[in-house]
This record gives structure tokens, sequence and C-alpha cells, in this order.
């Protein structure tokens, strides 16, 4: 079954850190590129980091650069975004998305991070 399911999402106090998940089938986590994107209500959806499945090479948004960190565990087929020295924000739904053969483009269902005190 093709899915990618996120969570770990909740609230956090700002300065604090957060890890959200995306679980995936293996045809999506084979994907070439795997991403975070977030979201808040009324704005488009906003890219915030990137990794690259054959070589890891990872990419971040400048809104959080040294602070998030995205990765991949291949033995669970999961894609992890470990949000450190979290700021209000950055409260969003944050979702994974992945691009497998053909440029076909596969999405979570998004995961709620707030980020308040």
């Amino acid at each position: 079954q093709v899915q990618l399911v996120e969570s770990g999402g909740g609230l956090v106090q700002p300065g604090r850190s957060l890890r959200v998940s995306c679980a995936a089938s293996a045809y999506t986590f084979s994907g070439s590129v795997m991403s975070w994107y977030r979201q808040t209500p009324g704005t488009e959806r906003e890219w915030v980091a990137s990794i690259l499945t054959v070589t890891s090479r990872t990419n971040y948004a400048d809104s959080v650069k040294g602070r998030f960190t995205i990765y991949r565990y291949s033995t669970k087929n999961t894609l992890y975004l470990q949000m450190n020295s979290l700021k209000p924000e950055d409260t969003a739904v944050y979702y994974c998305k992945s691009i497998v053969s053909g440029g076909v483009v596969y999405w979570g269902q998004g995961t709620q991070v707030t980020v308040s005190s």
C-alpha cells in the first residue's frame, strides 16, 4: 500500500525541541527526493527541508537552517524532522512528500505542530 503517515506533532514551548516522523511504504521511501513542508491557515504550503535518497544530501529553508535536521532511517522506512529551538512562527501543519519514479508525487495527511507558551 502506497502511503505516507506523519506523526509526532503536538504542543511545545518556545525554545524546546520536537521530532516529527513520516512512516512510508517501501515504494514511497524509495523516492528520489523526500521533503518536509509546512502550512498555516490561509497561506501557501511552504518548503522546509529535503533529502536526496541516493546521496543523502540535505537542503533547508533559510528560516529553519541550523535549527532543523532532516534524516532518513532506512530500516524503518521512516523520514524524520528534528526541530530544535522552536519558535512560535514554526507553528504549522507539517507534511512529508515523496517524489517517486516518473515524477509522481505523494503527500502525507500532515501533523500539527504548535509552539506556544
